[in-house]
């Protein structure tokens, strides 16, 4: 009888442990799943506040150009598993609040093969990034590079004349613009550049 009881204590803790684990794989499952949802709807919160630095796209100008100027100064940098040597081509600019700039970045593949990037960016202060708008830039498109090639990325951008409105960047005189490249999948070869120059099939 003794017996008995403790095989059941020992089927009923088995039990319980096998409960106890499903339960924390399922837990598990749905924090990862919960974090991957959490990246789209955190990259939308950070473009539409510029929150984080994130800058704005803009589709035109601003319809007034104020007497304020901003400094912005270019960063460039590569991940580590992309052989690409990338900079701005010019350090630093001036220009008014509102007034458009037109600035490059120059990249180079120094590999072997061709090899694709995509670039992150980000303004500092963080808080300028809501101001800091984009009406063109290399970063809206994978970058593809040949071996060996070389490409100028032209950036087209202004800075919101809103800022002057707001109290916590008056005192502001400098932003950062920074872009950093990182290893991205070659896009798939056509099916007809496949075949090369080989002649169609004559019946």
């Amino acid at each position: 009888m003794q017996d008995e009881r403790k095989d059941n204590r020992q089927t009923s803790a088995a039990r319980g442990n096998r409960t106890l684990a499903l339960a924390c794989v399922v837990f598990v499952g749905c924090m990862v799943g919960a974090a991957y949802a959490a990246v789209p709807l955190y990259q939308l919160f950070c473009r539409v506040t510029g929150y984080a630095g994130t800058t704005q796209r803009a589709e035109s100008a601003p319809v007034k150009v104020i007497e304020r100027t901003i400094e912005v100064r270019f960063d460039g940098n590569v991940g580590n598993s992309l052989p690409w040597d990338f900079k701005p081509e010019q350090r630093h600019i001036v220009l008014k609040m509102g007034e458009v700039a037109q600035v490059a970045y120059a990249a180079e593949n120094t590999s072997a093969h061709a090899t694709a990037g995509t670039a992150t960016f980000n303004v500092t202060p963080f808080q300028a990034g809501a101001y800091f708008n984009k009406l063109d830039c290399f970063c809206f498109t994978e970058q593809v590079l040949k071996s060996g090639e070389k490409k100028d990325m032209p950036v087209v951008f202004f800075v919101d004349p809103e800022m002057d409105n707001d109290p916590d960047l008056k005192s502001v005189k400098t932003i950062t613009l920074s872009y950093t490249f990182f290893p991205a999948d070659l896009p798939e070869q056509p099916i007809a550049a496949v075949g090369g120059n080989a002649e169609p099939n004559k019946l």
